[in-house]
């Protein structure tokens, strides 16, 4: 390796480091298999980012560029607004002062002199040999800069939205920032004194435009010391705030004190979870899995107040405050997985979901720092909140909770991407069953729907039933009777779309005709005419409240399977290059099957129902085995904040929650030789394969705490009792196991 650094001083001591911390490097720990650049380039869409960030904390840093393949970094965000929802502040390190330096817009770094930890970032500047060094807390940071010796030394401290700093003293700054209605602020401070100055510049903004934007200058003299620290702290309640936060986490200048403290926590975070066996490969993409799970929801408690943007007011609570989730995505595997590993947590979440009713109006779905963002559609926040209750989650006001999950079942529109009352779409669902569509050639005239979201009559229909089954379930569950039987007849109106010849759910418009379709290709951008970045073929599972019922609407157990084997083998009949053009989220194909959208996670699974166990597992296997690498583009799709691999993290130690709210789990086939889970609650649940070999992912029969276990499920009160599941495991497929109807997992709506 010939890196030819300039400055011998700062190289020698940049390679020693940087060899002494590689992605590789402590693999005795769990922690030493995170890799945060996995997924680093998006396959089509969004990729990961090297996040630095303690679990769940308000400070989330990753260097802003294009992604792993953009050598140039724009500037480094003081932290996140929520994810990928915008960058709050920035900080930028050059040689030379203002007007005189070889200051550009970006700096140039090498990827092989880059280190990612959950914990701590490094990286060098090729063109400055400026190494730039981040360590985080809580609520604040530090940052460390190394010059060049004898080298003028400055910092560019820009704005990303609306607002401005203010000089306080030669080594202290602040700023505020405004977006969405709320505030952000920073206090921050330099290790030494420097020659601060604020200027208003025209800048580069989204496309090719520019704006001004007022910058914030620091230079340090050449006789300065040549290591610059910068700590600061967020807050989103005030500047005094700001600064109490960073008194609160950082009283000196001890960066690798801080380093030091963040790396244990986050080894206590990957350690809750052991495994043995399993490839370099394996072990490297499940504890970065289980890292990525760790981002969101974000507590923004500020040490007994915080600020809440659905009501506009300070709030002083001893609990935990949580925003930043996408319900959509993460109902499915994300949330679930947390009540396992951490339900006290899931509690304060929810809790803050019960919060955000109160202070907003209506029971949020995908709730940001600053809103509710209306995105995509459904209320399956009100699944989660049944799943909770049902595995035994109650710390949080439940009745609150049921009001409000009550009101966007009766009051709310489902139109997609829009938040607040029904229109008369959603009176003719509650009437007629189904959202209607329109013909091909028909103009809509709701001015409701989204231009561009349409209205997804098929994805709203079947999102809906699943949610109102959920509702139904919550009020049998807190007795309310009427309320029960109402919602649990909507439940079944997915059933209206089902098309017996197709085999598939398939748009009616509202007089109740069905609309010929192209079930592959249909439906303008995304499908989004009839259903949501997929296709029919991907909305053709999408009864997860109702499997068995599915299975008697496609004519039997038989068929039922076979209709999942072709959804695997179903070619595009096109080209990829015209199939992706309108459906760029159905990435990580295979046949019609896309693994990397959310809606498809659970399909593997669903041939434990129709007595083929033995075909989940070979499914299963061959999608982590082909989507999840442990590389750059390891990742399938958008991984949203921990809601895609909180997937791999179940999948991969061999079980999945198929229907959340219906506390059981579906067996599939582990990847590991044995897993260990500490729960909260003192006791480890277990998962053992024996005559474990990576080629021997066939389940040849099963144990549950030294019982004989004949069905491909357990519940929750297994896993939280701390039982051992044992798995006898082959290369071949024992296609009996599992497989008498009697063996099925339960189904929820057919119960």
């Amino acid at each position: 390796m010939n890196l030819n650094f300039k400055k011998s001083a700062i190289g020698a001591a940049f390679l020693l480091a940087l060899m002494a911390c590689q992605p590789n490097c402590g693999k005795k720990t769990n922690l030493g298999y995170v890799d945060p650049q996995i997924g680093n380039v998006g396959f089509l869409l969004v990729p990961t980012r090297p996040t630095v960030q303690l679990p769940n904390q308000m400070i989330r840093m990753y260097p802003i560029r294009a992604d792993y393949l953009d050598d140039q970094i724009s500037s480094f965000p003081l932290s996140v607004i929520s994810h990928r929802n915008g960058e709050l502040f920035g900080i930028l390190p050059g040689t030379g002062d203002r007007t005189t330096g070889t200051w550009k817009e970006k700096q140039t770094w090498d990827t092989d002199l880059e280190i990612t930890r959950p914990f701590y970032y490094s990286t060098y500047f090729v063109d400055e040999d400026i190494k730039t060094e981040f360590t985080t807390g809580n609520k604040a940071a530090i940052f460390r800069f190394t010059f060049p010796e004898n080298s003028d030394k400055t910092m560019r401290l820009k704005i990303n939205q609306r607002g401005h700093w203010e000089v306080l003293s030669n080594n202290a700054i602040a700023g505020q920032e405004e977006f969405f209605g709320m505030k952000a602020f920073v206090y921050g401070e330099f290790n030494q004194d420097g020659k601060p100055e604020l200027k208003v510049e025209m800048v580069a903004g989204r496309g090719n435009r520019t704006k001004e934007e007022q910058v914030a200058w620091v230079n340090f003299a050449k006789d300065q010391k040549s290591t610059v620290e910068f700590k600061y702290a967020i807050s989103y309640i005030s500047p005094e705030q700001a600064k109490a936060n960073l008194e609160h986490e950082i009283s000196g200048w001890d960066f690798d004190g801080l380093k030091k403290s963040g790396e244990e926590i986050w080894n206590k975070a990957m350690n809750q979870i052991q495994v043995k066996g399993g490839t370099e490969a394996q072990l490297r993409t499940f504890y970065t899995s289980l890292y990525r799970t760790k981002e969101r929801m974000v507590n923004i408690n500020e040490y007994g107040n915080y600020y809440s943007n659905y009501d506009h007011q300070v709030h002083t609570t001893d609990r935990d405050f949580y925003i930043d989730d996408w319900a959509w995505d993460t109902y499915l595997a994300h949330h679930p997985l947390r009540m396992i590993l951490h339900p006290e947590q899931e509690a304060d979440m929810l809790q803050s979901y019960v919060g955000m009713y109160e202070q907003g109006g209506w029971m949020p779905q995908f709730p940001l720092l600053y809103m509710d963002n209306p995105a995509m559609n459904g209320f399956h926040s009100t699944v989660v909140f049944l799943d909770a209750w049902r595995k035994g989650i109650h710390n949080f006001d439940s009745i609150k909770a049921y009001e409000g999950i009550l009101k966007n079942g009766r009051e709310a529109t489902l139109l997609p991407w829009r938040n607040g009352p029904q229109c008369e779409l959603d009176t003719f669902y509650r009437e007629k069953g189904f959202y209607p569509a329109l013909m091909p050639d028909e103009t809509e005239t709701v001015k409701a729907v989204h231009d561009f979201e349409k209205r997804q009559s098929v994805a709203v229909t079947l999102g809906a039933s699943y949610d109102d089954w959920a509702l139904s379930e919550m009020a049998k569950e807190l007795n309310h009777p009427d309320d029960q039987a109402y919602f649990r007849k909507q439940a079944a109106n997915y059933r209206n779309l089902y098309r017996p010849e197709k085999k598939m759910f398939w748009p009616k418009n509202a007089n109740g005709e069905w609309i010929e379709i192209d079930p592959k290709f249909d439906g303008g951008m995304g499908g989004r005419d009839y259903y949501d970045e997929n296709n029919a073929y991907t909305y053709q599972w999408q009864a997860q409240e109702d499997i068995h019922g599915l299975i008697d609407l496609m004519g039997g157990r038989e068929q039922f399977t076979a209709n999942l084997d072709q959804l695997f083998r179903e070619p595009l009949d096109r080209s990829k290059y015209q199939f992706w053009a309108k459906f760029p989220d159905a990435t990580g194909m295979v046949g019609q099957y896309s693994m990397g959208n959310e809606p498809s996670f659970h399909i593997p699974y669903l041939y434990n129902y129709s007595g083929a166990p033995w075909k989940t597992q070979k499914h299963v296997r061959f999608l982590l085995d082909v989507w999840f690498k442990d590389n750059i583009f390891g990742i399938p799709g958008d991984e949203d904040g921990g809601g895609m691999t909180a997937f791999v993290v179940f999948s991969s130690m061999g079980f999945y929650p198929v229907t959340p709210g219906l506390p059981i789990y579906n067996i599939g086939s582990p990847v590991f030789q044995e897993v260990s889970i500490k729960l909260e609650n003192g006791k480890t649940f277990r998962v053992v394969c024996h005559n474990y070999a990576k080629e021997n992912k066939y389940v040849q029969s099963a144990k549950l705490n030294g019982e004989v276990l004949n069905k491909p499920w357990f519940t929750h009160t297994d896993l939280m009792n701390g039982a051992t599941l044992e798995l006898e495991m082959g290369p071949l497929p024992n296609k009996s196991w599992g497989a008498a109807p009697e063996d099925a997992p339960p189904s929820a709506l057919s119960e």
